[in-house]
């Protein structure tokens, strides 16, 4: 007979910010939230404000999924090394743009301007050094016999360095078709010179991968580690103003990805957030510094020209490809796949995001005069950004998931300049033409009521515009209340112990009562007030259900249990007003015979009278059995030379025999099977040969139990 009806073991209890009857409050402000949004023609600062960004401009759209590298040269043209056909294109400073150079291999993985104003071109793989006339003739300068040219930089000489993989050499090209042999400037234990950088005392850095290494020369050609990174990849090396060096740091190799790979990374994921606390969850993690690079993605370093470093940025989230130092010396803009963006990173660790393009990656920021300029992967074009701010930019949060169908309520915010919210609601995660539309800007920022339908998800978009002069639009706060529809609780199954298994509550935790009169949450007080299991016991006839709740709105649960017997059609009640997930049930106080049992559970004390809700479960078939086996001696004794031969017979009414024992004198219990070697029947008959040897009197009992722990025993006394 089976005895449970299983579940998960685990309870799950909530999913919502509050208890159904009270609304839900989604607050956006910091930077961690605002981030999870997408920014259009806005940056997000250090603490969550939204502003307009710098300018950005489109100039070029080269038609290439990649662009890998790009050099500027003294007149202002830029040139954009591109994959997967090998190509360079030349765009002049008015944004006119032409195919340069179609090369014969797959990838232009480095470009730099000569002395001269020559264009010197890397590829990959099969890697050879190109020298790019100004029509476009591409003659190879230098084939080292490598299979990747990763970098390139000119030296004050006029000397070409050269860094190269899959044997982590660096070569100083002196003329065209100099020897690999001639030509070698270094060979290093690492797999690929990655980067390359020279700064104004012509001192050489180096950046390695698999090792995560930064080497530096000094004229006289002495090599010195500065930097041994536990990330493997050092992507890019820029120099300060001040002298000191920022390397970009990768945790997977950029060198070792497919481009479909790379393209993986332009997918845009729509985020969702919930408001939601879990019962018994885990507080949040401690924030980690930023030193600890466990699990990162990228991160950025700031090596003085004393050879110390500082860790100025790092993320386990973002990986980021492209890095340019600011002129004022203090940090670095960082180029992202992180949604095409661009963040700025100051020297003291303050990030803000300084604007977001429509690619999937930022691969390389260079200057020219005081604009800067950007190149992108998925799409692979060349932006203008800088100057002047953006006239209007916007801003879509995260989508909020409400868990269920919700009633919005007010919306509020914190703001100043010319700042417009307008809301949109739907039931697909993703926003598609299923959703409402925007809705009309929303007027008053201390509060106004959703226009927008109930739905489980909903999203808000900021607009802000240019005022001119000295009233700049920003945002830094907006507050959504809703309230989720009542979902009705799930008992989502009983167990069913063994007769005579009771169910005790064991001490809970202890709470401060001021918490809970408040209607506080006490995980706000660091508090996890996770469910206590009970503590079993043995109770004479009792038979203890325990059963698993969920209520997906987090609200509290009452319990109540019914009883009847198979042959009747109502329940009635046993007990109400449970808060335990258990209870034990003395069987003492019902009948013998067959029940089945019900669980109803409410969710009223969280919700009024005419919205509450109930579910339910019904138990498997339970047998109450308070009744005794009936145990009778089967004739009388018979004495055989030193044995006596007992016969005894059990009979038990509601369930059947599962065990017997037998004692002499009253001496432990000895196992004793039926006749017919197993115990299992209603009727059992159990034939005892006792040895007994010395003459006297000899009490022999027989003890039977039944399925539900009943005993019944009789005794005969044998005279030798």
């Amino acid at each position: 007979m089976k005895k449970f009806i299983y579940l998960a073991l685990t309870v799950l209890l909530c999913v919502a910010a509050a208890r159904a009857s009270e609304p839900a409050i989604w607050t956006v402000d910091t930077s961690e939230d605002v981030l999870k949004g997408d920014a259009v023609g806005v940056s997000i600062g250090s603490n969550g404000a939204i502003t307009l960004s710098p300018k950005l401009d489109e100039l070029y759209d080269t038609g290439q999924p990649f662009v890998w590298s790009s050099a500027v040269d003294s007149n202002g043209n830029f040139y954009l090394g591109t994959g997967s056909d090998g190509r360079i294109y030349r765009i002049d400073p008015s944004g006119a743009g032409r195919l340069l150079a179609d090369l014969e291999e797959i990838n232009v993985s480095a470009l730099a301007i000569g002395k001269g104003g020559e264009l010197f071109a890397g590829t990959s793989p099969d890697g050879k050094v190109y020298r790019i006339s100004a029509d476009g003739t591409a003659s190879v300068f230098f084939d080292p016999k490598e299979k990747y040219i990763w970098s390139l930089t000119v030296l004050s000489d006029g000397s070409l360095a050269v860094g190269t993989g899959e044997n982590g050499k660096i070569y100083k090209v002196k003329g065209a078709n100099q020897t690999p042999e001639k030509s070698l400037f270094f060979d290093t234990s690492e797999t690929h010179i990655i980067s390359l950088a020279a700064d104004k005392n012509d001192n050489l850095y180096a950046g390695t991968d698999s090792n995560g290494i930064v080497l530096k020369f000094s004229p006289d050609g002495k090599p010195f580690a500065l930097l041994d990174s536990p990330l493997r990849e050092i992507h890019e090396i820029v120099v300060g103003p001040d002298g000191s060096v920022y390397v970009l740091a990768l945790g997977e190799s950029a060198s070792t990805k497919t481009p479909e790979t790379a393209e993986k990374t332009a997918e845009t994921k729509t985020v969702s957030v919930d408001t939601s606390k879990t019962k018994g969850a885990t507080p949040s993690p401690t924030p980690k510094s930023r030193y600890d690079l466990t699990g990162a993605k990228s991160a950025v370093y700031r090596i003085f020209p004393d050879g110390g470093n500082d860790v100025i940025w790092n993320s386990a989230d973002v990986s980021a490809f492209a890095l340019y130092a600011h002129l004022t010396g203090n940090g670095v803009l960082v180029g992202t796949s992180d949604k095409g963006r661009i963040y700025s990173v100051r020297n003291d660790g303050r990030e803000t995001l300084a604007l977001q393009t429509d690619e999937g990656q930022v691969s390389t920021i260079k200057t020219f005069g005081n604009r800067l300029y950007a190149t992108s992967s998925n799409q692979g074009k060349l932006y203008r950004f800088g100057g002047a701010e953006m006239p209007e930019g916007n801003y879509q949060s995260p989508v909020l998931d409400a868990k269920s169908v919700a009633s919005w309520g007010r919306i509020w915010w914190r703001s100043s300049g010319n700042v417009r919210l307008q809301t949109r609601s739907g039931n697909t995660e993703k926003p598609d033409e299923t959703w409402s539309a925007w809705s009309s800007d929303y007027a008053d920022q201390k509060g106004a009521q959703i226009a927008s339908p109930k739905a489980k998800y909903l999203q808000w978009r900021a607009v802000l515009k240019s005022s001119g002069g000295n009233a700049s639009a920003e945002l830094n706060e907006v507050n959504v209340s809703y309230l989720p529809r009542n979902i009705a609780p799930e008992i989502l199954g009983v167990e069913v112990f063994p007769t005579n298994v009771g169910l005790l509550p064991n001490p809970p935790v202890q709470l401060d009562p001021n918490i809970d009169v408040s209607g506080l949450d006490s995980s706000d007080f660091g508090i996890i007030a996770a469910p206590v299991p009970p503590r079993k016991v043995f109770l004479r006839g009792a038979r203890s259900l325990q059963w698993t709740a969920e209520d997906r709105n987090d609200d509290t649960l009452e319990y109540a249990i019914y009883f009847r017997e198979l042959s009747e059609t109502n329940f009635k009640l046993l007990k109400d007003k449970l808060t335990d997930n258990f209870h034990a049930i003395d069987g003492s106080a019902l009948a013998d015979g067959r029940y089945v049992f019900k669980i109803v559970a409410n969710d009223s004390l969280s919700n009024p009278a005419a919205e509450a809700l109930t579910g339910e479960i019904i138990s498997e078939p339970v047998d109450i059995d308070n009744t005794s086996p009936v145990v009778t001696a089967v004739g009388s004794p018979q004495i055989n030379g030193d044995r006596a031969r007992v016969v005894f017979e059990a009979t038990e009414t509601s369930s059947y025999i599962n065990r017997a024992e037998y004692s002499l004198n009253g001496g432990d219990w000895q196992t004793v099977y039926s006749d017919d070697g197993i115990s299992d029947s209603p009727k059992e008959r159990y034939t005892l040969e006792i040895p007994i040897k010395e003459p006297g009197d000899y009490a022999i009992t027989l003890r039977v139990f039944d399925a539900n722990g009943n005993i019944g025993n009789a005794k005969v006394t044998v005279k030798k």
